[in-house]
């Protein structure tokens, strides 16, 4: 069933394996996310938004939007290569990243993302619809592969980071002591 005033979209989906060494913790997962080298066959939503946007924040998906503060660009419009940030989706410490792929329509969008239904795979060329009141991208809903339907559920967006470096400099330096961490870790 489509939900009232939702159209049902024609474009064909692809969800690939959830078999990938992009391997970083980060939906929502309790270490933080792991650094990087660390495998494993469940691809989380933060390493892969990292991996395929200009977005290279670390830690879970939830911290995202306040870690991008000063460093890239944010606001509550959609663009291309920008970064979909959902935080309390499933609780204060449960949050969700996709990569906007496409504008569609000034309602609906295209996202690339992993991990959306806690399976590991990954989701390609995803319709999601901006169902608030006020055409705002603040509440939207997302396709479900799985019912061939839209999703029941309404998810709150925090916004929409980048795909815009404010402060290269900064970001430059906040990379750096990480992977000086990250190293030092290592040891």
């Amino acid at each position: 069933m489509v939900a009232p005033g939702l159209m049902k979209p024609r474009a064909s989906l692809i969800a690939a394996a959830g078999v990938c060494l992009i391997g970083l913790c980060g939906c929502a997962s309790p270490d933080g996310g792991q650094p990087p080298g660390l495998a494993s066959s469940h691809v989380e939503c933060a390493p892969y938004a990292r991996a395929n946007s200009t977005v290279k924040l670390f830690g879970d998906a939830y911290q995202w939007w306040d870690k991008a503060a000063g460093l890239y660009e944010t606001g509550s419009i959609p663009k291309p290569g920008s970064v979909m940030a959902l935080r309390g989706y499933a609780g204060p410490l449960r949050g969700h990243l996709a990569v906007v792929r496409r504008i569609v329509s000034s309602r609906e969008i295209r996202v690339d993302h992993a991990n959306w239904l806690n399976d590991g795979a990954i989701y390609l060329n995803d319709p999601v619809y901006d169902v608030s009141a006020r055409n705002d991208w603040s509440t939207i809903r997302v396709w479900n592969l799985q019912t061939g339907a839209w999703g029941g559920k309404v998810y709150p967006v925090q916004g929409f980071i980048g795909p815009e470096v404010v402060s290269p400099a900064l970001l430059s330096a906040a990379e750096q002591g990480f992977f000086r961490l990250a190293r030092y870790a290592d040891q």
